[in-house]
């Protein structure tokens, strides 16, 4: 590949946007054989595609059956990630330079939250840290090394002792981030005795895994805001096949950094892209994915507003409830 991880995390307008996208376009079309068969199965001319919404989106199942890769070389630093599917075969996205992961995370945090010295990450991601492969973990371990901070850490099922650390951090006047499984901050919530106090963000990641039965968003957000004592909950919308991540400050509103974007396709017509305002699949294009597939259809369903923010309003019926998606029944 020509165009670098600096590069493309260095996006800053629509316009570098759309040009970088359509050249990735064409690069994986040429070397990304999945990629590939996909596009010659559709008749799609490559020499047709002017702007992104002519570009084709490779549906998400295809990491879970195929070897989705835009790379002949794999570098020392080569990763596996895998998902946490709780049926079925697991996805698996075959990363041939982990370096551009890194870069992917470390800006897109900075972007939303600014230096991330300035916080105590408190990971509670207990499903994530009893598998193998998550993504969602690598990402978080090295920004926890990256506070420099001695108290961040990961905790799995020590809740009583988490509860004792996050009081004492907001004590002492640390901005703490508690990011966790949707299962596990409830637990935790259910240990506090009373509401926090000090500079805290809540972020979960979403999933019940199993453990616990689905809520509203509204519903799930409202308790653990009375629970914790604070204003907003926020999230992280990201994936398995994906290389970035995009954040919600509160509400279930989420922003994509540059070099990521959200398109919505008809749920009748995956070809078809809507206007913002319409709710239909959520298709993401996240140029970090240079050596695998940067055009992915997921199976979540959503809403696209004018100002390029999106929200997640569920998944379609037939597909698996896992990832680190915002669910939302």
């Amino acid at each position: 590949m020509s165009l670098t991880a600096k590069e493309i995390v260095e996006i800053k307008t629509n316009e570098e946007f759309e040009k970088t996208a359509l050249k990735i376009f064409h690069l994986q079309h040429e070397n990304c054989p999945v990629y590939r068969q996909f596009c010659d199965v559709l008749k799609i001319n490559s020499d047709e595609i002017k702007s992104i919404n002519d570009i084709p989106f490779l549906p998400i199942e295809f990491f879970k059956t195929h070897r989705v890769t835009s790379s002949v070389v794999e570098k020392q630093n080569s990763k596996i990630f895998t998902s946490s599917g709780t049926t079925g075969t697991q996805s698996k996205h075959y990363v041939s330079d982990v370096s551009v992961y890194e870069q992917s995370f470390r800006k897109g945090f900075e972007l939303f939250y600014g230096n991330i010295e300035d916080y105590c990450l408190l990971a509670l991601l207990p499903s994530y840290l009893e598998r193998e492969g998550s993504s969602l973990v690598y990402m978080v371990d090295d920004l926890i090394k990256r506070t420099k901070n001695p108290e961040s850490g990961f905790y799995l099922h020590n809740l009583n002792e988490l509860s004792e650390k996050l009081h004492s951090l907001l004590a002492k006047g640390q901005k703490v981030i508690l990011l966790g499984v949707t299962y596990a901050l409830l637990d935790l919530a259910e240990l506090i005795s009373s509401p926090t106090s000090g500079e805290l963000i809540i972020m979960e990641t979403g999933g019940m895994k199993g453990k616990r039965k689905e809520l509203l968003r509204e519903e799930l957000h409202q308790n653990l805001c009375e629970k914790f004592g604070v204003k907003t909950i926020h999230s992280e919308y990201g994936m398995t096949e994906l290389l970035s991540q995009a954040y919600s400050k509160g509400n279930g509103i989420f922003n994509c950094p540059p070099w990521m974007k959200v398109l919505i396709r008809d749920v009748n017509d995956p070809l078809k892209i809507l206007e913002p305002g319409n709710s239909g699949g959520i298709n993401v294009i996240d140029l970090a994915n240079i050596n695998s597939c940067s055009f992915i259809a997921t199976q979540d369903l959503g809403i696209l507003h004018a100002d390029e923010s999106f929200e997640v309003s569920g998944r379609f019926d037939n597909s698996d409830l896992r990832g680190c998606n915002l669910l939302v029944q």
